[in-house]
């Protein structure tokens, strides 16, 4: 028996080869010498996609329970979800609306542009945020059991949907108030809605992934998140910023999403020029970069942690 290990012990794989010659008979010390175990780490392997749907039922046990305890042990419970993104609606209608006196565009009631914009947000924001923390969270599970661990932070998508179609109803809700019937391109809200997840799993595999090894990160997320929600148009509509500053401001990916968002469901948004391009350009690197990290480090996290 021949077995070969790594730091982390991770995969077991079992092959066995039988004789070339059937007559001969096979001995209790030649079927054990026949067998190969091999513990490997995930790496590079090309079932690594057969081996997430093996694992799919953990997935929708994590997602499940990080559901539940969500809003447990809270008085308001699952009212949360509408109580956080009205808050910040009224804030910033208030500051950008009011005091500020931006323009929105078309005609289109300000407490609707920033809650068309909050409902794209708080979907990224959510995923950002739990999913930075989301390995360390598990660190009993991953130290002592294989699963691929790039479900843990996929895990917390569930959630921030429930969060998403929340806070969608509740936009609908308001257009119905104001009146305001959605547009044909309402039917492609489901791309941009990939998009939007494009961009919160990219950031969510690259943050809990370096939480892990560095953990000055999760002190730093929550300031992203508040930095980030002033600096995305959420309270203001991206017409507010001059025209020549629209592919710098685009490289932030939540840009696209958001106006994408607002197109579809008001019929106003920037999603011409170089603002929807850029931002899809955007968040597919950010996927695609912040799954080959994770991967690459994500052997060495039962070892850190």
């Amino acid at each position: 028996m021949r077995v070969i290990s790594r730091r982390s012990r991770i995969n077991l794989t079992v092959s066995g080869k039988m004789p070339s010659t059937p007559n001969i008979p096979l001995t209790a010390h030649d079927s054990y010498a026949a067998e190969e175990i091999v513990l490997r780490p995930g790496g590079n392997s090309r079932g690594y996609w057969t081996e997430l749907w093996r694992y799919r039922e953990l997935f929708a046990f994590l997602a499940w329970r990080d559901l539940k305890v969500r809003y447990k042990q809270t008085t308001v419970g699952v009212a949360w979800a509408v109580i956080r993104p009205l808050l910040v609606t009224v804030i910033f209608v208030t500051v950008f609306g009011r005091l500020a006196n931006l323009p929105s565009p078309e005609g289109i009631p300000y407490p609707l542009l920033v809650l068309a914009g909050m409902t794209a947000w708080q979907f990224f924001a959510t995923v950002m945020a739990d999913g930075s923390n989301s390995v360390l969270s598990n660190a009993n599970l991953i130290s002592k059991v294989y699963f691929p661990r790039v479900i843990v932070p996929a895990s917390v998508v569930v959630v921030a949907f429930a969060d998403l179609l929340i806070t969608g109803l509740m936009t609908l809700a308001l257009m119905a108030w104001y009146g305001v019937l959605p547009p044909i391109q309402v039917l492609l809200l489901p791309g941009m809605i990939l998009l939007a997840l494009a961009s919160a799993l990219g950031v969510g595999f690259w943050l809990s992934a370096l939480t892990v090894r560095f953990r000055d990160v999760k002190i730093l997320v929550p300031f992203l998140v508040q930095f980030g929600l002033y600096v995305t148009p959420v309270g203001f509509s991206t017409t507010a910023v001059p025209e020549r500053y629209h592919p710098f401001f685009a490289l932030n990916p939540m840009v696209g999403v958001i106006e994408g968002f607002r197109w579809c469901l008001l019929g106003t948004g920037v999603v011409d020029g170089w603002v929807l391009p850029i931002s899809v350009v955007s968040a597919v690197a950010l996927l695609i970069t912040g799954f080959r990290y994770f991967r690459a480090t994500e052997r060495q996290f039962a070892d850190i942690i």
